[in-house]
């Protein structure tokens, strides 16, 4: 099947038959195993890049999470990877809602390398700018939920042709952050943005 470019929040995903969806995902006894036996530690995450991560980016919830808007956005061309890299764990997936009309939400899920795969062949080709525009947060140990509401433009001050919210998780290891998963839905008729989603609320 041709491929047919789906714009969806952070993301220009490419979508074809060949794309295990979510309903028929599972995680066997072989992935958990993969899993478990992975050197899952801070320095080895560190590792797995051969970039550093700037302090600025990864040091508190406001700099990763402004890295990850920026880092995707600008006019046509390539983007900065190696620094997209540093801001996930090895492990990390990005996760989008396709919605059809009469049909079930089916899931796309990739990893951090698949993103790229299928994004860049876009922005080679289209200028994309993604900002936030509202966050509600929540935070507990380690972990923090992010949902953030985001605005997409084809240029950096021209008029949004999408929006919706990304679901970030993120985790401190103690000595930065990182992102886990980024799963994410668009705005469309019938699934309008509630305004709390429109405001910044912070857990305190």
């Amino acid at each position: 099947m041709k491929p047919r470019v789906m714009v969806v929040g952070l993301a220009i995903l490419v979508s074809s038959a060949g794309w295990a969806r979510a309903a028929s995902y599972q995680t066997t006894a072989t992935d958990q195993e993969k899993a478990a036996s992975s050197n899952n530690s801070a320095e080895a995450q560190a590792k797995n890049s051969s970039t550093a991560a700037n302090s600025s980016d990864v040091k508190t919830v406001d700099g990763i999470m402004a890295a990850v808007y920026d880092v995707i956005s600008g006019p046509p061309g390539p983007r900065n990877w190696d620094r997209f890299h540093t801001l996930f764990l090895p492990q990390a997936t990005l996760a989008t809602v396709e919605a059809k009309p009469g049909a079930a939400p089916e899931l796309m899920v990739v990893s951090p390398d698949g993103y790229i795969k299928l994004a860049q062949p876009y922005f080679d080709k289209e200028g994309f700018f993604e900002n936030e525009i509202g966050r509600r947060s929540e935070a507990y140990g380690a972990v923090t939920h992010v949902w953030s509401t985001y605005a997409s433009r084809h240029t950096k001050d021209g008029k949004p042709f999408e929006r919706g919210i990304n679901s970030f998780q993120l985790v401190n290891d103690g000595t930065r952050w990182w992102v886990l998963s980024i799963l994410w839905d668009s705005e469309r008729k019938g699934n309008m943005i509630p305004g709390k989603y429109l405001k910044t609320v912070r857990d305190k």
